[in-house]
């Protein structure tokens, strides 16, 4: 009798588009709009953000030349990507006095002029919503860096309490304590006004 044949090995599961160092300009285009705005709603200074995007880009390829083809398949790219910008950050502002900021120099207009599904905002409506928006902003910078960053990911970058953790390394548990935390702080500053930015549901749970 032949010997029985089981069955075949499954074929190996394709590595994950991460570029290598090789084609790193293509994460350069797809992340560095984002990356400027976070980094610039960290510092609240254009010239900081730009030169913490750059440095950032810069760490991330030296990374990814060192990395095999496994270690990039395993790789989230984008809240690695979210990390390394935050870790910059916190190096440059650790020895820096807080900045004042005009109102302008915060609120990105591409955000506020995504379309809903009632079509695109009046213009008007995106004045009125950028200003609502720079103003929590500016209040975030009040925050201390670890309740700025939670508050930043996640009533202005919108990342969920998982995606938040991730980027920050801390527990969903931490998380959700420093976002309450910090909407408590700017509810002190802004009164009624957070809610239109930070909804009463997510204060109320945050931390179930």
């Amino acid at each position: 009798m032949p010997p029985a044949v089981g069955p075949k090995p499954a074929p190996p599961v394709p590595l994950k588009a991460v570029p290598g160092a090789d084609s790193f300009e293509r994460v350069v285009d797809d992340y560095q709009r984002r990356l400027y705005g976070f980094a610039l709603r960290m510092t609240g200074n254009r010239e900081d953000a730009e030169e913490i995007v750059q440095d950032s880009f810069v760490r991330a390829y030296r990374a990814l030349g060192k990395m095999s083809p496994e270690q990039r398949a395993e790789l989230r790219l984008q809240p690695w990507l979210y990390t390394i910008t935050l870790n910059v950050t916190r190096n440059r502002l650790r020895s820096r006095k807080p900045t004042s900021v005009a109102l302008d120099a915060l609120a990105d207009p591409d955000a506020l002029l995504r379309e809903s599904l009632d079509g695109p905002p009046q213009p008007e409506t995106i004045v009125e919503q950028n200003a609502e928006v720079a103003l929590v902003e500016r209040a975030l910078l009040q925050l201390p860096m670890h309740l700025r960053a939670a508050a930043t990911l996640r009533f202005i970058e919108g990342r969920s309490h998982p995606e938040i953790a991730e980027i920050l390394n801390q527990p969903i548990g931490t998380v959700k304590s420093h976002v309450h935390r910090a909407v408590r702080v700017l509810r002190r500053i802004l009164g009624p006004q957070i809610g239109r930015i930070v909804p009463e549901g997510d204060t109320a749970h945050a931390l179930s």
